[in-house]
């Protein structure tokens, strides 16, 4: 493991994923380790993101238990909704329903669709087939069977002319290779952000289809900038492919063990930071040297 030694400037903000990251690989619990060093950031006065590709009902369950402010910002859908954890609303970006319509007939070839809606409730989850997704991604449409609502064909979804937060489509990762690049091949691709998050041991791989402009980084960056804050005070945790855009923007990235293969290659070459895996609270880790850092600079000016 290797951590970074502080900065000239301190960490002001920490952007931290979910899944594969702040999460253990089995569970939706988020060990006392990393809860006590999230809420020892925060005391210190380090503003703490979460930035997920979960939309925010499915994501709040998982982090508000750690007891972090309500005032805590939830970047979710990769990137299309920014709330706090109060539910209000400081930035939402939406695929034109048009743009959506001719994604289902592009991706129906490849997997599973799923449109996500900018709602509560059923129907903020729009799919074609349940059993076709379930085959899949039992356990994801488990956590969400609430919020499902089966619409055939799939295009009618938008007969009301309500446009989606994004589109998701999963399979193999062979299939999603296929779909991402018939998507980057496609009329589409000018007006849209591809997003691919794969978990190879589980031959899966989900891509989302996100309005032009969005990734976490990019809201991130709009976050950090309202606050007035550099993007060298800015630190991003995260594990996977979603992840690059916050990693390439934060002036500190630290990436998990566990991390995608070629992420960590990729990590590697640019000179990123490496913690413990997800299972050995890597993100706690990091979050206490931040700690000690940042206690270390108290000590500094009260001399």
């Amino acid at each position: 493991m290797t951590i970074a030694p502080p900065l000239a400037l301190p960490v002001k903000m920490i952007a931290i994923d979910i899944d594969g990251t702040v999460l253990p690989t089995r569970g939706t619990t988020i060990s006392e380790r990393n809860r006590r060093a999230l809420q020892a950031v925060e005391a210190a006065g380090i503003e703490i993101v979460i930035a997920t590709g979960r939309r925010q009902a499915f994501a709040l369950p998982i982090v508000e238990p750690v007891g972090l402010r309500r005032e805590t910002i939830l970047i979710s859908s990769n990137g299309s909704i920014t709330r706090n954890f109060a539910g209000d609303l400081l930035d939402r970006s939406l695929v034109p329903a048009e743009t959506a319509r001719e994604l289902c007939g592009l991706l129906r070839n490849y997997g599973s669709t799923v449109m996500t809606f900018d709602r509560e409730g059923p129907g903020s989850l729009v799919i074609e087939s349940l059993v076709t997704l379930h085959q899949r991604i039992a356990l994801w449409v488990e956590a969400n069977r609430a919020s499902l609502v089966e619409v055939a064909p799939l295009e009618r979804a938008f007969d009301g002319g309500e446009c989606p937060v994004q589109a998701m489509v999963c399979g193999s990762v062979e299939a999603m290779q296929r779909a991402y690049a018939a998507l980057r091949a496609s009329a589409l691709a000018p007006g849209i952000e591809i997003h691919r998050t794969e978990y190879a041991e589980r031959d899966l791989c989900i891509v989302d289809i996100l309005p032009n402009g969005c990734s976490k980084g990019a809201a991130l960056e709009r976050l950090a900038q309202q606050r007035g804050i550099r993007r060298e005070q800015v630190m991003a945790i995260g594990d996977n492919y979603n992840d690059f855009d916050m990693m390439t923007y934060a002036g500190r990235p630290v990436l998990m063990a566990n991390a995608a293969p070629e992420l960590l290659l990729t990590g590697m070459e640019c000179g990123w930071h490496t913690t413990g895996t997800n299972d050995e609270d890597g993100v706690a880790q990091v979050l206490e040297s931040v700690c000690r850092d940042a206690d270390e600079a108290r000590k500094m000016n009260r001399v």
